[in-house]
């Protein structure tokens, strides 16, 4: 009997995956694949091409790592009231991806001018802050409510399949291209970027909202759409979930960082540098479906919260610098798929639909701006104290915040 049961338990979960991975969440996982093989090929060189190629200090990249993401605190607001606002999420995504798109083309002129390379990074990241909540919004409008998790599983499963391709063609363009090797990654980041724009406006189409997760009408459709996000924030589940956000935002330090550390530890050669991405990309490949189903049947704040504590334990090692790559690299892998796309299935049933797009932003917003900070900080700790201090901070922030984000999360279990 537990055999048959099991076998169709199997059954049921490989049909529901199958009817996910179909339609609007295929094709908005196929746009972001394309497009993280373009970001990733240059985010996998970015690092080692500014730190030790045009020699800023690692204040300074701190500083240009806080706006990689920090750029796209309000214009996620942006892209999620248009969205809202017109009721026209693709086409408010297609807009973000063409930015990030056009941003590598002014890459390719500038990349020689570190002034010049940040503001191409923040016109790319402005790209991105536009796109990231209609996009999301897409999907949770393309699914059944009780699916979310393992939804943006497979999305961000694919996202990462992109992720895993992109520093691997950065790599083989470095070998194939030795004296022009950036720029030939530029090229190649650029012509990703084009695919994913195209497979987005001809395949991807506006998702009908999911009535399970809302069934009640607005109970009061305000015209001033103000009022109605303030009446949001000023829903405690809601806002709570913001406020851990943005505190989690805090305990979290860049990519670049956790590999700059690995390579000045291990003493990498720059050329295999981009193998790093490769590694944390490939963990959060295998890591986001059966992470993103076992936070639809178990609960998404506990996974949430596991995924923190993996990221306290990445601190930790490279504070020692004790542990193989390996294992950093798996855990940090780890911490993306327990949180990246199950952090947004937790929020969604806690929005209307008709404000989705703008409260998935506000959520995001907060993440971001927190990420400036704790870059900056960053930087700086490693540059006048040292990489061990720095990372032992990190560490104890994330120490000290993550028991009472736990204890904040604990509050949406019932909703979401």
């Amino acid at each position: 009997m537990y055999l048959a049961e099991g076998v169709k338990n199997a059954r049921l979960s490989g049909g529901t995956l199958r009817r996910i991975a179909t339609g609007n969440v295929l094709a908005l996982g196929l746009t972001s694949l394309f497009t993280d093989v373009s970001s990733e090929m240059v985010s996998a060189v970015l690092p080692a091409y500014l730190v030790l190629g045009l020699h800023l200090s690692i204040s300074q990249y701190g500083v240009l790592d806080g706006l990689y993401t920090g750029s796209t605190a309000f214009t996620r607001l942006l892209g999620g009231y248009l969205a809202d606002r017109f009721r026209r999420r693709k086409v408010v995504a297609l807009v973000g991806y063409g930015l990030s798109a056009v941003a590598k083309i002014g890459l390719l002129g500038t990349a020689d001018v570190p002034s010049a390379v940040g503001a191409v990074i923040v016109a790319d990241r402005t790209g991105k802050g536009v796109r990231t909540a209609p996009r999301d919004a897409l999907i949770a409008s393309s699914v059944d409510g009780r699916d979310l998790g393992q939804a943006f599983g497979v999305h961000r499963a694919m996202d990462s399949v992109g992720a895993f391709l992109g520093p691997l063609a950065a790599l083989g363009l470095l070998l194939l291209a030795s004296s022009e090797g950036y720029r030939a990654v530029f090229v190649g980041s650029l012509c990703a970027a084009v695919v994913g724009l195209v497979v987005l406006a001809l395949f991807v189409r506006e998702g009908q909202p999911d009535r399970s997760l809302h069934p009640a009408p607005d109970p009061d459709p305000d015209p001033e759409r103000g009022l109605r996000v303030r009446r949001l924030l000023a829903a405690g589940t809601f806002r709570r979930l913001c406020v851990v956000a943005a505190l989690l935002g805090l305990a979290t330090v860049g990519d670049g960082f956790v590999y700059l550390v690995l390579q000045d530890r291990d003493d990498l050669p720059v050329r295999a540098f981009p193998l790093l991405a490769v590694g944390t990309s490939l963990a959060f490949l295998v890591l986001a479906v059966p992470l993103g189903r076992l936070a639809d049947r178990l609960g998404r704040w506990p996974v949430v919260v596991t995924g923190y504590g993996c990221l306290l334990a990445v601190y930790l090692l490279l504070s020692s610098g004790a542990g193989p790559i390996w294992l950093v690299l798996a855990l940090y892998g780890a911490f993306y798929a327990a949180t990246d796309g199950v952090l947004v299935a937790l929020a969604v049933p806690l929005v209307p639909e008709h404000l989705r797009t703008t409260g998935l932003a506000l959520l995001q917003t907060g993440q971001a701006l927190a990420y400036v900070v704790s870059s900056v900080v960053f930087g700086l700790l490693w540059q006048h104290v040292g990489v061990q201090t720095a990372c032992l901070t990190a560490a104890g922030v994330a120490a000290l915040l993550l028991p009472f984000c736990a204890l904040l999360l604990r509050g949406t279990r019932r909703v979401a």
